[in-house]
């Protein structure tokens, strides 16, 4: 069976997405077979409804896909604050509150400085966390412009 921890490593966000979107189109096109109908089954590949491998494969990658998605977005909050931007701007662009999205970030934060305790994370060390959270400031400091 797939699990997400065995698939985060084989995927980039991009082929888990291409593969995702190929399974989930496959299981919208497949028309669900009942008994009668496993005889006279069209032999065609993109009707054939998911096995039950594939099903949970399907399950396993949208994980895949938030996880690394999560990951991208939190790079992007760098990235904004990099460029100088306010967290009411961020929070904006997340559909957010200035609070919320300072939170998550420094939620990513504490979750880097713990990855170097994971097997096959790289994580951050102490320099590289201390220099995240000055980055990250504070939520309620003035606008950045």
């Amino acid at each position: 069976m797939s699990t997400p921890d065995d698939l985060e490593g084989q995927f980039t966000l991009l082929t888990a997405v291409a593969r995702y979107d190929a399974l989930r189109t496959r299981d919208a096109l497949a028309a669900p077979l009942d008994e009668d109908d496993a005889a006279t089954a069209s032999p065609d590949p993109d009707e054939v409804p998911l096995t039950r491998s594939e099903a949970l494969e399907m399950l396993a990658l949208g994980e895949v896909i938030a996880r690394k998605a999560a990951y991208g977005r939190q790079l992007s909050v760098r990235s904004a604050r990099q460029a100088r931007a306010s967290w009411s701007q961020i929070g904006a662009a997340l559909g957010t509150s200035k609070q919320a999205a300072w939170e998550a970030h420094n939620r990513w934060i504490d979750e880097q400085a713990q990855q170097p305790d994971n097997p096959g994370h790289w994580g951050w060390d102490e320099d590289d966390v201390t220099a995240a959270r000055m980055l990250a400031g504070e939520p309620n400091e003035e606008e950045r412009a």
